[in-house]
């Protein structure tokens, strides 16, 4: 029972075995031993991941977790500062966290599969050394012309952001919210002084526009991008927003012609 529950409340605190080990200053492949029932951890250690998961020892030790109705631990509850935010990760054989990649035909169904370790499984994963080893990492597949130069089609590899409260004006996030759905934006910070997030286009003919933060689930900090459109030197945002514009003029005329 014991191992079971180790794996299961440390996914569903979104950490690593890395990440819990620190916590609870053990070494990393002890909880590994752990989890794999290899070894059973000291009354002392016992001790400290019962608090840890905000549960008592006898819990920790008796009852099958997964199969109890969630409730938000002690921990969760400070982590997300009044909003639980459980966050269900993947990882590979060597416990090291991937990077799980949601798709545009997955977005939708990634919005009732956010917190579903069973829904990550079925996405694609990979992993890319030259990334920060802290913070967990997501990449998402986005849609549309908004944010040019990035064209339709690019995978944005954002950084889990646990406390929405220090993202900084106009820094480039992945949001997912009921809404809105999966969008990829640059957030102005308003969660102090109304609640909301302003969400801009670098596409100036989109205009800017707030979703409160009691609708939003998730923000990733864009990290990195991958596209197979390499950005054409010779033109500049506005131009390419010229483009753009001239093009849907275009395609609207041919509609009013037909």
């Amino acid at each position: 029972m014991l191992s079971t529950n180790l794996k299961y409340l440390r996914k569903r605190l979104g950490i690593t075995q890395a990440q819990m080990a620190e916590k609870i200053n053990i070494k990393r492949s002890l909880i590994g031993a752990y989890e794999e029932g290899r070894a059973e951890p000291k009354l002392s250690t016992l001790v400290s991941i019962a608090r840890l998961f905000g549960i008592s020892l006898d819990s920790l030790i008796t009852q099958d977790h997964s199969q109890l109705v969630p409730q938000v631990t002690q921990e969760e509850a400070k982590n997300q500062e009044g909003k639980l935010r459980v966050l269900a990760i993947t990882v590979d054989q060597d416990q090291n966290e991937n990077i799980e990649l949601v798709p545009q035909r997955a977005s939708a169904g990634y919005l009732n599969g956010y917190a579903d370790p069973e829904f990550m499984e079925e996405l694609p994963k990979f992993r890319l050394p030259m990334l920060a080893g802290t913070g967990t990492y997501r990449a998402f597949e986005i849609a549309g012309d908004s944010m040019l130069p990035l064209v339709s089609g690019t995978v944005i590899v954002g950084r889990f952001v646990d406390d929405w409260n220090y993202i900084k004006d106009g820094t480039p996030c992945i949001i997912v919210s009921q809404r809105e759905g999966v969008v990829f934006k640059r957030l102005y910070n308003k969660v102090n002084a109304g609640a909301y997030m302003a969400l801009h286009s670098d596409n100036p003919i989109y205009p800017p526009y707030e979703v409160p933060v009691s609708d939003i689930l998730e923000i990733w900090e864009a990290k990195a991008y991958i596209s197979s459109s390499f950005p054409m030197a010779d033109l500049s945002l506005s131009k390419l927003s010229s483009i753009v514009l001239d093009l849907q003029h275009e395609v609207l005329k041919l509609k009013k012609a037909i």
